[in-house]
């Protein structure tokens, strides 16, 4: 029996509903919530990505603010939008698109962000409070392939999960966010790499296995429990084509797998929607 597909473009479409609803009850309130970019040089993939963040965000009745600065600004001009977007009150949260020319220092970037204003729920502030538990911006990609799991009734709560990579962006946040003591998460959680020399010994054991390695078909049929929730993570480009870490003959043995495109991508969307309700949320909390 084929596996059942985690059709990420369907739960995007599910947030964006759902978020529509929160985005009218702030409106009403007096607030449109502001998703903010910056976007350096002209690379095509970046700018389309951008586009569609910018897309998102008015399909659901957001406002969205656009920066554009040319491939050889200087930091100094970088930091001054970047502090434009922290004090910008049409902003909730924002993002500066990555990767930036080599000429800037895209560390001094990110931490130049002000967290409540993290669309990405990566600075480190906010990854330390991922440490602690406490509340706050979450990383978009670990809480898409969260919410996506839980979107289809995989079970996490107990369950066995192996994370294959240990980036910054996916691997070691998700591994975080997975085994709080939380609805969808409290899951016993092992990081491997590519590394460790027989993944397979670990990854036959998951009950839910997410490969962010950014390897080619490193996870095969073979190394998969039957039955077991499969999420691609991680892509490298051959070509023109998308090759995701899991090779698409794994769905001959998984229960649930994501497919070749429209798996993990559109739920990261979902949740930088997400993030930027709920910074709004917040400032009509500090309002009160």
């Amino acid at each position: 029996m084929p596996a059942e597909l985690l059709d990420g473009n369907a739960f995007l479409e599910r947030t964006k509903e759902r978020l529509r609803s929160r985005v009218q009850l702030l409106i009403e309130r007096g607030i449109t919530p502001g998703l903010g970019t910056i976007l350096v040089g002209e690379d095509p993939n970046s700018a389309a990505y951008v586009r569609g963040k910018h897309n998102d965000s008015a399909d659901i009745g957001m406002a969205s603010v656009q920066k554009e600065l040319p491939a050889n600004v200087s930091w100094t001009q970088l930091h001054a939008e970047i502090d434009a977007m922290n004090n910008d009150p049409a902003v909730d949260a924002y993002i500066v698109q990555l990767p930036l020319p080599k000429h800037l220092d895209e560390e001094a970037a990110l931490l130049a962000v002000d967290p409540e204003k993290d669309a990405d729920g990566l600075h480190p502030v906010n990854l330390g409070r991922l440490v602690m538990g406490v509340q706050g911006p979450r990383p978009c990609t670990p809480l898409g392939i969260q919410g996506l799991l839980a979107d289809h009734n995989v079970p996490i709560t107990g369950q066995r999960v192996v994370i294959v990579g240990r980036g910054l962006t996916i691997g070691r946040p998700l591994a975080l966010l997975l085994a709080l003591k939380e609805p969808n998460a409290n899951a016993a959680v092992t990081v491997v790499h590519t590394g460790v020399a027989d993944l397979a010994a670990y990854t036959r054991e998951a009950d839910i296995l997410i490969a962010a390695a950014g390897t080619a078909s490193i996870v095969t049929p073979d190394m998969v429990k039957p039955g077991a929730a499969v999420v691609s993570a991680g892509i490298t480009m051959d070509g023109r084509k998308v090759v995701p870490d899991v090779d698409e003959s794994v769905g001959e043995v998984a229960g649930w797998i994501t497919p070749r495109l429209g798996g993990v991508g559109p739920t990261t969307r979902a949740m930088l929607l997400s993030n930027t309700v709920d910074a709004a949320e917040r400032r009509v909390d500090r309002s009160l």
